[in-house]
């Protein structure tokens, strides 16, 4: 198995998704990540964070727990966290693995969520890591849920199981960055089902792409505790950030 790992690394080397160059110089697991050279070009989450959802809070954030999202609304899911803030050159790279098969980045992706917030990982001892499901019909029309990826690079380096048939999206929805943030929140309603009656899950995982209002983590966490699952978490590789207003999240910023 190992020298099969080693032959596919040989042949398709992880690349950095900001500038497209091979990752590091030697063909190894810990090469699948951005390169030095473009960390100047992208923005990671640091404190101060909201405690809930894990975004980047504003001039005089340390003040506060909690960004203003998240003092204003309760969310289903007991706490989020995500590795970049949204924006620039990891908006355009997130946007490649999203919509132009750029399958690759998700091992880079999760290599980096691996490394930033493995420890967070550890301490809350999810039993599953959940992909946020896509709806059949987009499903096939993309060729992969970009979730699903990130989930299974995350579940090869933590050992935690993917659970991805535990839950469906059954409604084929408006793309959330069309929406407002009233309009996504009504987009979502009922738009997920559990997919299996008995379920014996306590604590899970639940993984995404970008976190922007959270509609979407609290949609599928409520889904989720419906079924009997007490504890959800969320983790996001990027993430808008308190001080960023009225940020639209749409292409025209990709």
């Amino acid at each position: 198995m190992k020298t099969i790992r080693f032959l596919i690394k040989l042949l398709f080397p992880a690349v950095c998704p900001i500038c497209g160059e091979v990752c590091g110089q030697n063909i190894t697991e810990d090469d699948a990540r951005i390169c030095p050279a473009c960390e100047k070009r992208v923005r990671r989450v640091t404190q101060p964070f909201c405690m809930r959802c894990g975004k980047p809070l504003g001039p005089g954030g340390a003040r506060s727990e909690y960004c203003e999202d998240c003092r204003k609304h309760t969310h289903a899911f007991v706490q989020g966290r995500a590795v970049f803030v949204y924006g620039g050159a990891v908006a355009r790279a997130m946007h490649g693995m999203k919509y132009k098969n750029r399958r690759d980045y998700a091992a880079v992706f999760a290599r980096e969520a691996y490394e930033t917030l493995g420890g967070w990982i550890r301490h809350i001892q999810p039993q599953a890591l959940v992909p946020v499901p896509l709806h059949p019909r987009r499903r096939r029309t993309r060729g992969y849920n970009q979730a699903q990826l990130l989930a299974a690079e995350l579940s090869g380096l933590t050992g935690i199981p993917v659970e991805c048939g535990l839950i469906r999206r059954n409604e084929n929805t408006r793309p959330q960055k069309e929406l407002n943030v009233d309009e996504r929140k009504n987009n979502l309603k009922n738009a997920f089902q559990m997919s299996k009656n008995s379920v014996h899950l306590m604590k899970v995982l639940v993984i995404d792409d970008i976190y922007t209002t959270g509609s979407t983590a609290d949609a599928v966490a409520k889904t989720l505790q419906e079924a009997g699952i007490e504890k959800v978490y969320v983790l996001s590789i990027c993430i808008g950030g308190d001080d960023q207003g009225g940020l639209d999240y749409g292409s025209k910023n990709l």
